[in-house]
């Protein structure tokens, strides 16, 4: 929603995407439902229940099943497959559902697997176990619908009913409407690797009350990674491989999106990939500049100033596309 002033509302969620932003139909029609009949009439409302409850709740705990069985991908440390998470679940899942019950369940730690970047270089991947998966899985589910609908209507990756073809779209529009003809780009050097984890809580804890939540979402912060059979702890970072990732990431870089509209400028997010437009290059140096300091003072994260750029917004690709 926009105040009076013309700026977005951040105290309203913002369910759709709002007046100044796409007016296109997303590539899917809506969150995925359930191959299952709703729950009965004696099951709380999620609305009357609370978080922890929706965490752990039947249906909740089935569609992340159903996910991760469906994502599949490699195993963690332990070896297990996605075929036998379902079997093994059967027969461990109460002893499980009482540990995190009782606040003494422990994530085990991320595998470490190194994968080539399409530019060059090496990404680390962290792979937790399938059952770490399952409830990271539920963790997200709960957790999207406390925070998508307050993130910025100019972020589109990893949310609901949101592409990268709406962030291109997006882009080209602000080029179109004029006064846009710089674009800067903003590169932060291994984001996911450098997420300071108390930034990150103090931004979970403002919307996220329910310190079991809380505290099971620290612990797989800080569960740490393991290579070559040494398990080293996790100072900082958020493992990219885990289901809870792409939604942290967003609500790290929430307070970035909004600190641009409040300086009334024209952006577009992916994740952790922004561009802002801005009419010529000294306001784009000038911006670069100064989002520069708000990154690296507020959000405690690095700057990598010899890849974020200043140039024509039609010779700035976003996600592999080009404007013309």
């Amino acid at each position: 929603m926009r105040a009076r002033d013309g700026r977005f509302d951040r105290s309203q969620p913002l369910w759709g995407p709002g007046r100044g932003a796409l007016r296109v139909k997303p590539e899917e029609s809506g969150p995925e439902r359930s191959d299952h009949s709703a729950p009965c009439d004696t099951a709380p409302h999620p609305a009357a229940a609370g978080l922890w409850e929706q965490f752990l709740a039947r249906e909740n705990l089935a569609e992340a099943l159903r996910r991760v069985e469906r994502n599949a991908g490699a195993a963690g440390i332990d070896g297990m497959s996605t075929k036998e998470l379902r079997p093994w679940l059967k027969d461990h899942w109460p002893r499980v559902r009482s540990m995190l019950d009782a606040g003494t369940y422990r994530p085990s730690p991320v595998r470490r697997v190194m994968i080539p970047k399409p530019s060059g270089g090496l990404r680390m991947l962290g792979v937790p176990t399938v059952v770490d998966r399952l409830i990271c899985q539920a963790l997200s589910q709960v957790l999207t619908l406390v925070f998508d609908p307050y993130f910025h209507p100019h972020s589109f990756g990893f949310r609901p009913g949101r592409s990268a073809h709406q962030a291109v779209e997006r882009a080209r529009q602000f080029i179109a409407e004029g006064d846009a003809g710089w674009c800067v780009e903003v590169d932060l050097d291994s984001f996911f690797d450098r997420v300071n984890h108390d930034a990150l809580m103090a931004r979970v804890a403002r919307r996220v009350k329910d310190k079991q939540v809380l505290r099971l979402t620290r612990a797989y912060l800080d569960a740490g990674v393991m290579d070559g059979g040494v398990v080293h702890a996790a100072g900082e970072g958020t493992p990219q491989g885990s289901p809870l990732s792409p939604l942290l990431s967003n609500v790290m870089l929430d307070g970035l999106d909004w600190e641009l509209e409040q300086r009334g400028q024209r952006f577009v997010r992916y994740a952790d990939d922004s561009r802002i437009y801005v009419g010529s290059e000294r306001a784009a140096q000038r911006v670069l500049q100064s989002i520069s300091g708000y990154v690296e003072n507020r959000l405690k994260l690095k700057v990598n100033q010899g890849k974020s750029t200043v140039d024509w917004s039609v010779r700035q690709p976003l996600l592999g596309f080009c404007f013309y």
